[in-house]
């Protein structure tokens, strides 16, 4: 198996890591084993580095100073300023300038205050961080940073529709605002009006599966959910999704039933970015 440049290989080095409520997560390397790390004083760093795209040269590190801890171990704060650019940052030791980086596998992960991030109403620019563990066993954190999101805090599934309860955060919605499921790949978009709560955040919409078919497509097609907060004219769509607690990926853990509907199979499912999004095939 290959590895990235400048990465040392056979690292299980781990690092225990806390999030709080307001963005900010803490690490700690358990059980220090080599030198650099049982030194008094150090100038290792953990390094965070966003995953570039397939083929794609790394652009963006983030490095952060690791200080000895009285019981021995190394720590480091990741603070919730600057907001991190939305994507998958990897997490390495840097033991020192110059010497190559070693990826770090997670130890306790101390999620405990995303839980309940929805309830609390979140500004713009709407910034998240979940820590979690890749699928190859390694530390990594989930970012997220939009300028407005609507986090989904219920779906009701039926045979023949869908009910969405959603709350907007970093922004609130006025007077015109519109749900909008637009064809992916296509310039389709189905206009829905909500069910708007009267502090302006929270609101509901019922998509009826039957006008998701009605184009008579064949073949996969899906739908994605936007809220429109005001006039198209003066306000940007924003997505719908689920982001605001300690779930990383939810493609494959929350899956909703699908429905027959002629000869269509219609599913609300959430994406690889926890959007909200419904196949139809």
């Amino acid at each position: 198996m290959s590895r990235e440049p400048g990465t040392a290989s056979g690292t299980n080095l781990r690092a225990d890591c806390t999030a709080d409520a307001d963005g900010r997560i803490t690490f700690a390397l358990q059980h220090p084993s080599t030198a650099v790390l049982q030194r008094p004083s150090t100038t290792a760093q953990l390094l965070l580095r966003l995953r570039p795209k397939k083929g794609q040269p790394e652009k963006t590190l983030h490095a952060l100073d690791l200080e000895p801890t009285e019981d021995g171990r190394l720590r480091a704060v990741l603070d919730p300023q600057p907001a991190l650019a939305e994507g998958r940052w990897d997490v390495y030791l840097l033991p020192e300038p110059g010497a190559p980086r070693q990826r770090l596998r997670p130890g306790l992960r101390d999620l405990r205050n995303l839980v309940d991030g929805h309830r609390s109403d979140r500004q713009a620019p709407v910034a998240v961080r979940i820590p979690y563990v890749t699928k190859d066993g390694y530390l990594a954190v989930r970012a997220w940073l939009r300028p407005a999101h609507a986090e989904v805090e219920g779906v009701d599934i039926t045979d023949r529709s869908m009910t969405v309860r959603a709350r907007l955060h970093g922004a609130s919605s006025a007077e015109g605002a519109t749900v909008r499921l637009r064809l992916r790949g296509g310039g389709t978009v189905l206009t829905l009006v909500p069910q708007p709560e009267v502090d302006g955040r929270g609101f509901r919409f019922t998509v009826e599966y039957g006008e998701l078919v009605a184009d008579g497509g064949t073949g996969n097609r899906v739908w994605d959910l936007f809220v429109q907060t005001g006039p198209a004219q003066e306000a940007a769509p924003v997505r719908i999704g689920r982001l605001l607690d300690d779930v990383a990926d939810r493609k494959e853990i929350f899956v909703f039933p699908a429905a027959d509907v002629g000869r269509s199979v219609v599913r609300p499912y959430y994406t690889v970015d926890n959007d909200l999004s419904v196949l139809v095939d």
